[in-house]
């Protein structure tokens, strides 16, 4: 059977998997933010900037994986949420920097263990040896990808 052939059928497709495993955390995670105000697409964000604040847009859009278009959409709702600031570079004026607000820092005590419970509950009836081979798999699979794209991989995750 040729690799096409096995592609094509969605159960053994390595790309249609993780779509489907990344919409189901997505859900799950987004089940546990939503009532504090924080959608998945937030999420992403808020978890880059708890480990540090302060970062460029730019810099906050390759470490998060999104383009610059789409970080520059999210970081409006994150400030009609209260949760973030931008302030332009002092040294360089086309740079802006991101903030968070002292609301969101508050949200990290809150939603860190939500991560946590996602992750447990995913990894369920895996070894952590398995757990470790599949951590080692994704990592490799994403540099793959990027580079046959030709972009930089992304210091941060979705969950």
């Amino acid at each position: 059977m040729s690799d096409i052939q096995i592609y094509a059928d969605p159960a053994r497709s390595i790309g249609y998997l993780t779509r489907i495993a990344f919409r189901a955390f997505s859900r799950a995670l987004e089940m546990r933010t939503a009532p504090h105000g924080v959608s998945s697409g937030q999420w992403r964000f808020l978890r880059v900037l708890w480990r540090e604040d302060g970062l460029t847009q730019r810099e906050l859009s390759r470490r998060v994986g999104m383009r610059e278009p789409t970080t520059v959409i999210a970081l409006k709702s994150l400030e009609r949420s209260g949760f973030v600031t931008r302030s332009k570079s002092v040294e360089d004026r086309r740079k802006v920097h991101v903030y968070l607000t002292p609301q969101a820092k508050a949200l990290e005590a809150e939603l860190l263990p939500a991560v946590a419970e996602v992750n447990r509950v995913a990894l369920e009836g895996l070894t952590p040896a398995e757990v470790d081979v599949l951590r080692k798999a994704l990592v490799q699979v994403g540099r793959n990808l990027a580079a046959d794209v030709r972009e930089d991989v992304p210091i941060d995750s979705a969950v």
